[in-house]
């Protein structure tokens, strides 16, 4: 049932996204509709503010007065949306909201997914392409949010470092 929960996103009051958030979470969890509306997200990124000399960390809202919704659109999860208060409406014409397109949910970075490996920090891989192909090293450290990984790669007798993408190598078995 999930493959037809599509994102859309809601209009609201500016500076009521995450009131609006945590009351769309309330009515779900209230009326039993966890298989028709799945997630709720605020989208924030964190930024480096520095005031009165001083470097601090501080979590902006992405898109203010914008709240994404993963859902399965029918009259009655719409209206239970739609009816939250500071909701103003769904992004699209008013009588049939528009879902991101998947190309739209990876470029917004709404969606996390996890990566799973088959090889760890330590461990001989083998690099299937490139200038290095088929050669073997170790795995000194992996980056998966940049999707990098560094290998240890020995090469006329001296140790030397190659970044490559995740997929680029493969374990030795």
């Amino acid at each position: 049932m999930s493959e037809d929960a599509k994102w859309y996103v809601i209009h609201t009051y500016s500076g009521y996204e995450n009131k609006v958030a945590s009351n769309i979470e309330k009515t779900v969890d209230t009326h039993g509709m966890r298989d028709m509306i799945q997630e709720v997200k605020v989208p924030t990124e964190t930024v480096v503010e520095i005031k009165d000399n001083k470097e601090r960390e501080v979590e902006r809202k992405v898109f203010p007065g914008y709240v994404m919704v993963k859902m399965i659109l029918n009259d009655e999860s719409w209206y239970i949306v739609r009816n939250i208060r500071g909701c103003t409406g769904f992004v699209g014409s008013s009588s049939a909201p528009i879902p991101l397109t998947p190309e739209e949910v990876k470029k917004l970075g709404v969606e996390t997914r996890t990566v799973k490996l088959a090889y760890s920090v330590g461990e001989s891989v083998r690099i299937l392409d490139g200038p290095l192909a088929n050669m073997i090293g170790k795995v000194s450290e992996i980056d998966t949010e940049n999707k990098k990984v560094k290998v240890i790669v020995s090469m006329f007798g001296r140790e030397t470092p190659a970044e490559l993408s995740l997929g680029e190598i493969e374990p030795v078995m």
